[in-house]
Order: structure tokens, then C-alpha cells, then sequence
């Protein structure tokens, strides 16, 4: 049974949202995806966040570009919690978008993540999920020291051959 919902009030907004759909997998958290407009089609919006925690989600994660008010209309109708992931535009970059989640009247929080920062939502909500969860815990726990080891290696190899030869390597990645 899913525990997170990705929501996008466009397909052009999959790029971005996929970010989050490959980290809830590699965590095995299982989501649904669905493209729901909150302005285009507000009865299938309604019901899909009215139902969202009897249908066993535990935060829903919501991308939206331009006016944005995907995240906001679940977190108004869905009691737990709702991640905002701002979606760019050609018009001012995804700045617009940033501030019409972040914005949210008091009563109505929404976590907001980076511009474009789906796969950071993502990791949110396996923390959010993780509060209950040791399994999960422990997975985010070895995520980061891989992540940690990551880092580590590429500095040792900077280290190894220099700043102008890891250039080079990084460029004809």
C-alpha cells in the first residue's frame, strides 16, 4: 500500500518528479504518481486529497510551477504532512512557483524544498516516515555514510591527480 503521493499538475513537471519517485524506490517506500491540475480539474484534485490518508498516504508530495497552488490545496484539505517541491518556468526560473508554496497562510504548512528539488522531497518524507520506522532509519542512516564515502573518494582522487586532470575527467563525464 503506498505511503507517499506525487502529485504534478502537469506532465512536463515528470522530469522533475521522477527525481523523487527514484529515491522513494531505492528506500523501497512504496507511491502512487498521479497528474491532478488543482485548476483544471479541482473535483478530481478534491477528492483525491480528501481520500489520500483513508487510502493509507502518509505525506503527500506535491510539484507545481508558476502559481502553484497544488501543495497548498492538499495541505488545506489532507491533515498530514504535504512537501512542496517548486517546479522552474521559462518566465522567472521557478522563482514565482518558490514563493506561491512557501507562502502558505498560518494554519496551512507546507515543508517547501529547493526549486526543482524533488529527490530532496523525497528524502523528507523517508525521514518523516522514518520517525516510525527503524528500517527506514537505518537505510537513511547508510545512505549518508555512502554519501560521506562518495565524497571521501573524490577527494583522495583530487588529491591523487590534481585539480586540472580531475577537470578534464570531469568534463567528458
Amino acid at each position: 500500500m503506498p505511503q507517499v503521493g506525487i502529485l504534478m499538475g502537469s506532465d512536463s513537471d515528470l522530469a522533475t518528479m521522477s527525481k523523487a519517485a527514484k529515491i522513494l524506490e531505492q528506500f523501497g517506500v512504496e507511491f502512487e504518481m498521479h497528474v491532478i491540475s488543482a485548476h483544471r480539474m479541482p473535483d478530481v484534485f478534491y477528492d483525491y486529497a480528501q481520500t489520500a490518508e483513508e487510502r493509507g498516504l502518509k505525506v503527500i508530495i506535491a510539484g507545481a510551477g508558476g502559481a502553484a497552488h497544488l501543495p497548498g490545496m492538499c495541505a488545506a484539505m489532507f491533515p498530514l504532512p504535504v512537501i512542496g517541491v517548486p517546479i522552474s518556468t521559462k518566465s522567472v526560473g521557478g522563482v514565482d512557483s518558490l514563493y506561491s508554496i512557501v507562502q502558505m497562510p498560518s494554519g496551512i504548512p507546507v515543508a517547501t524544498v529547493a526549486i526543482d528539488g524533488a529527490a530532496n522531497a523525497a528524502l523528507l518524507a523517508i525521514r518523516m516516515l522514518a520517525i516510525s520506522d527503524e528500517s527506514l532509519l537505518e537505510k537513511l542512516k547508510a545512505y549518508a555514510k555512502t554519501m560521506k564515502q562518495g565524497v571521501q573518494e573524490k577527494s583522495e582522487t583530487l588529491q591523487r591527480i590534481g585539480y586540472e586532470e580531475y577537470l578534464k575527467r570531469m568534463q567528458k563525464k
